[in-house]
């Protein structure tokens, strides 16, 4: 245990000390649990310090579709940082029991071009900053004693479920002002797993449009406290379909209208 460290130190370092033994989460005491979102996003800085990932390679935000949000039993979208060692290319193989009850998700990301301050911006502006929109796999796990029943705090704290990401290709000819529009809203996503349809959505299902998921990030707690996006970093908008959890070997492949196709495969 630190000595003299702070709540949210302390609580990191349970946090990371389940993550590096591979076993579930339980409930933390309650002396250093995080006892509501803005402390669970000071345990998630914290663990990133500790992870060394601060700052991070990007960052993960879920339930930003009611269907996830009717799935989780949460009103809000929450986010959670991701580690460059877990940012994949396509095509990547996974050994499957390397993941604690592991999920994919349907998604779409944006790399940013430019650095975003904390606070609210206008879709415009935010259009400027992307530098590239692009398909993503992310991988998830639901390493939570009781699952969501851990809580809010503690979902946020541990990065929300996030796993891993496998991302596709930087999707062309998106300029700004089309990124702005009503296209990427349109964009049609569907998953499959073993060659089967498990689920489709639109960009739209995201908040009415990913840049507002983008714009719900820079004015979120998380931002705050991570000090800002920054040019370079992924950001995964949340996926259009529930997760797809995973009993065994599986192929996956995430396609978008006009954006491409990722896969990756469990082993």
């Amino acid at each position: 245990m630190i000595e003299h460290a702070g709540r949210p130190e302390r609580a990191a370092e349970a946090i990371a000390d389940a993550l590096a033994a591979r076993r579930p989460l339980t409930p933390l005491d309650p002396a250093i649990a995080p006892a509501d979102p803005a402390e669970g996003y000071a345990v998630q800085a914290a663990l990133a310090r500790r992870l060394g990932a601060f700052p991070p390679a990007g960052f993960k935000i879920g339930a930003t579709a009611a269907t996830m949000q009717l799935h989780l039993g949460i009103r809000t979208p929450a986010a959670g940082f991701m580690m460059r060692s877990g940012l994949l290319p396509s095509g990547s193989t996974i050994p499957f029991r390397s993941w604690l009850t592991p999920g994919v998700e349907c998604e779409i990301a944006f790399r940013l071009g430019r650095d975003i301050p904390p606070g609210d911006h206008r879709p415009e502006a935010l259009a400027e900053a992307v530098a590239a929109v692009l398909p993503a796999i992310e991988i998830v796990e639901n390493r939570y004693q009781g699952g969501v029943g851990i809580g809010t705090p503690m979902l946020i704290a541990d990065r929300f479920f996030h796993g891993a990401a496998v991302i596709g290709a930087d999707a062309e000819d998106w300029p700004a002002g089309r990124l702005a529009g009503r296209d990427l809203a349109a964009a049609r996503g569907r998953m499959t797993v073993n060659g089967t349809l498990f689920g489709e959505g639109q960009g739209g299902d995201l908040l009415g449009h990913p840049l507002a998921v983008l714009r719900w990030l820079a004015a979120s707690p998380a931002a705050a406290v991570f000090g800002g996006l920054r040019a370079g970093q992924v950001i995964l908008c949340g996926s259009v379909t529930p997760p797809a959890w995973l009993s065994g070997p599986a192929a996956v492949e995430v396609s978008f209208d006009g954006l491409g196709t990722v896969t990756t495969r469990f082993t």
